[in-house]
């Protein structure tokens, strides 16, 4: 069991805190939350920071909740918004908790003998207030100056657009929240992003002047990267956590990719790695950077945590598959996807019937040397691999059996040249 302030703090977690958070998590057990609105169907990587903010929580001996905001994500946060959110369906809203609470259960544990994580929906409680009721028990005890002073506020204010009251009013429910978490549970503390700042000292005042109790908050950084770009941003879009719309290769590249300027502040945010093991990581990237050990690490840490060994075990043999690697065991989908950014080239099925069509004539046709002459010569000079295998007979042809899937073939002219031939 580890000390859960201790280890936000020498893992950066911390950006702001209330008064009196580090001697209230260290004297006793604490019952602590953070939630998720389900505006999508999947959590992003922006999400897993509160994500192993919630875990270290857990291995630190206290009790987690996660709310999956069903009612809260009715309204839409503000925080961080530059436009009023698009509303959501109660359909939609309910479609996507059940994603979310799926991935959940990769960080929390629900069954842990003596601190099992518990997963709530604040649409149980936030569903069945009434208008009148919520304004005259609630709403009586937040000042509209002080909503209005929060930035969350003021810059959408300040823009033509402004905020409807929709909007406005986000920050008195998930103060609500953490008053019914406060009774239900016993709920001491609420973490969140740094966005959340005012939400969450919202929530402790409200506690302090109806039930006369102290309540606790914590704020994480908002992540970007050392280039300024926004953390979880990448040119093809969103990197998800569902496989399906982040495939397992893709978000393993993701990290992967990673500045050597990123990687060591990386694996203290999103991996288990103690001190040492940072320690002996950071110590490569600065000795041996090319070697990308801290990204490799790191890849392979969180692409297991999310997805699972067998999803990482698929994602590293999709990546060696571009070192040369054998791609027979690779599904049609993952040659899709590794070699979307190649050239490609469609040639009809039927060319490759029978005995099939002379592997000169392919390279040819697939633009990869001008003429068949130079085929025969980089062929004999062993520069050319089908599906990754040397080609050593210049007379060789390519048959339906060296089709993958019956789709595809891969032609790869020295070390890196890839090019994707595609049946029609």
């Amino acid at each position: 069991m580890n000390d859960f302030y201790r280890e936000l703090t020498w893992r950066g977690f911390i950006h702001s805190e209330t008064a009196g958070v580090e001697q209230h998590l260290r004297s006793g057990i604490r019952t602590g939350y953070i939630g998720f609105d389900p505006t999508a169907s999947s959590l992003h990587v922006g999400s897993l920071l509160p994500l192993m903010g919630l875990m270290h929580f857990q291995r630190g001996g206290h009790m987690p909740i996660a709310i999956a905001g069903g009612g809260t994500g009715m309204i839409g946060d503000p925080s961080g918004k530059s436009e009023e959110r698009k509303l959501l369906s109660k359909e939609d809203i309910e479609a996507n908790v059940v994603g979310i609470k799926q991935q959940l259960s990769h960080f929390l544990d629900f069954s842990a003998p003596s601190n099992p994580a518990r997963l709530v929906n604040n649409a149980d409680w936030l569903g069945t207030l009434t208008m009148m009721g919520f304004l005259r028990d609630i709403g009586k005890y937040f000042s509209v100056n002080e909503m209005i002073a929060k930035d969350s506020v003021k810059s959408r204010i300040a823009q033509e657009q402004g905020m409807s009251f929709t909007e406005f009013s986000y920050s008195l429910l998930q103060s609500y929240d953490f008053l019914e978490l406060s009774d239900r549970y016993g709920c001491t503390l609420q973490m969140g992003g740094s966005d959340q700042w005012g939400n969450i000292v919202s929530g402790t005042d409200l506690i302090r002047r109806l039930r006369a109790r102290e309540a606790y908050g914590v704020v994480f950084p908002l992540i970007t990267t050392s280039s300024g770009v926004k953390f979880g941003k990448t040119e093809s879009g969103t990197v998800w956590l569902d496989p399906a719309r982040t495939s397992p290769y893709r978000f393993y590249q993701f990290w992967y990719n990673t500045d050597d300027r990123d990687v060591v502040r990386y694996l203290k945010f999103f991996t288990l790695l103690g001190e040492q093991e940072i320690g002996d990581l950071d110590a490569s990237v600065k000795a041996e950077p090319h070697l990308r050990k801290a990204q490799t690490a790191l890849a392979g840490y969180v692409t297991e945590l999310v997805h699972g060994k067998d999803a990482l075990g698929r994602a590293l043999q999709a990546k060696n598959a571009l070192f040369g690697k054998d791609l027979t065991d690779l599904g049609a989908a993952d040659i899709v996807e590794i070699f979307e950014n190649v050239p490609s080239v469609d040639i009809p099925k039927t060319r490759f019937g029978g005995e099939g069509i002379p592997c000169t004539e392919l390279l040819v046709d697939a633009h990869i040397v001008p003429s068949k002459g130079e085929a025969r010569r980089s062929i004999e000079g062993g520069g050319i691999y089908l599906n990754n295998v040397r080609v050593n007979d210049p007379a060789r042809s390519v048959s339906m059996n060296d089709v993958l899937h019956g789709k595809f073939v891969v032609i790869r002219k020295g070390a890196k040249s890839y090019t994707l031939v595609r049946l029609q």
